[in-house]
């Protein structure tokens, strides 16, 4: 293998392979370093809607015709509170739609066409470590099968996670970070009948959060909020599906469809931002600069606009000559990041049972909801984050 190459990218989750694609298709070589194996990462459950903007980033990467083919597109969503549904109409408010495809579905497609390009991709590259990002050639080093590896490059992109090497590497004195932990989890199921309707559900209920979602029309996935000590062994199917239908309205009950779980977890919910989302020659993209609960449905849509500003930045660095973009790339990711971190708090807030909370907040959040459907610019305002603000 060479040991030279333009940009590396460390891992090899949706936000490092939508970068590495885009690169590729403008001529810029690109080495994938991914801690884990290609099966580990095709076997993570994640995010299921994508904006517009991701859309149409996964189509300029040549991956999206499974997508369009499979892809459903939801022109609104349905918060319910008292069991009375109320729909936000994303279609008529905005002009504009989302769409309900599963990131393992995403990442497999990216890695499908890397593949058939014949782009490297190293997996199980264990003790990656990154060196020498204040200079012009910074290296990245790694071990595979008992051997240690390096090469050396322009650029390095951290799209490894909030748990990768990437952040860590940017020096103690540059980074700020900004978080706030909830007090409660997701317990998702994920389970082969179809969903209970044609959009998603959001319940606040006096009981917890739920929320009914689907990665296909046969293919549903449920979530309830819970206590951060459960575990998942407390939970046999027959539990989730008894506590999920009492937080449901009378016609959502009706409609749901029980049977054995294909996946269960529980997800804590935080939300986190890094900063900056540049020092030097190491850029942080996704999860690895930020994390958002996933109530916005913001996560992976987080990340592709972080590859956006960053792949168009690092085209313009090779093929115009121009470093205005790499410059940039940081404040102009984080102004996005910060309002969809806004956003997701939001949409938390106002949707989940929060164990401290007083008769005063409860009643806040009532009257927060209350507003929300009985004004159109409230609407509006909820629809035109939901479905992407510009890049």
């Amino acid at each position: 293998m060479a040991r030279r190459t333009q940009v590396v990218i460390i891992g090899s989750g949706p936000s490092g392979l939508l970068l590495s694609q885009l690169l590729h298709r403008a001529g810029i070589d690109t080495l994938i370093l991914e801690q884990k194996s290609k099966d580990y990462v095709l076997g993570r459950i994640r995010a299921g809607v994508l904006e517009q903007g991701a859309v149409g980033l996964i189509e300029e990467a040549g991956a999206g015709a499974r997508m369009r083919a499979e892809g459903l597109v939801h022109d609104g969503t349905e918060i319910a509170c008292d069991g009375i549904r109320h729909r936000i109409d994303f279609k008529a408010l905005t002009g504009k739609t989302v769409m309900v495809y599963g990131q393992t579905e995403v990442t497999r497609d990216l890695m499908d066409v890397r593949e058939a390009c014949g782009a490297p991709t190293i997996y199980e590259a264990a003790d990656v470590a990154i060196h020498d990002i204040e200079s012009a050639r910074p290296k990245v080093s790694w071990t595979k099968d008992g051997a240690r590896h390096e090469v050396e490059c322009d650029f390095v992109a951290g799209c490894d996670g909030y748990h990768g090497v990437s952040r860590q590497t940017m020096p103690a004195s540059v980074l700020r970070t900004f978080e706030r932990v909830y007090p409660f989890g997701w317990l998702g199921i994920l389970v082969d009948k179809p969903p209970v309707s044609d959009e998603l559900i959001y319940v606040n209920h006096e009981r917890g959060f739920a929320l009914c979602s689907m990665r296909s029309e046969t293919r549903s996935r449920y979530y309830l909020q819970c206590r951060l000590e459960e575990r998942v062994e407390e939970w046999p199917d027959d539990r989730f599906w008894e506590e999920l239908s009492r937080r449901l309205d009378g016609k959502a009950q009706a409609r749901l469809q029980t049977g054995p779980s294909i996946e269960k977890s529980i997800a804590p919910l935080r939300s986190f931002v890094a900063e900056p989302m540049r020092h030097g020659r190491l850029f942080l993209a996704g999860d690895a600069a930020h994390i958002v609960p996933p109530t916005g449905a913001k996560g992976l849509n987080l990340a592709a606009s972080d590859i956006a500003y960053l792949s168009r930045a690092l085209v313009d660095f090779y093929k115009g000559g121009s470093s205005a973009g790499i410059d940039a790339y940081s404040q102009k990711a984080l102004a996005r990041v910060w309002k969809a971190e806004r956003f997701s708090w939001w949409m938390t807030s106002m949707l989940h049972l929060f164990p401290e909370s007083s008769p005063f907040d409860r009643r806040i959040q009532r009257t927060e909801l209350e507003y929300l459907f009985s004004s159109q610019a409230a609407q509006t305002a909820l629809a035109e984050n939901y479905v992407g603000l510009p890049y």
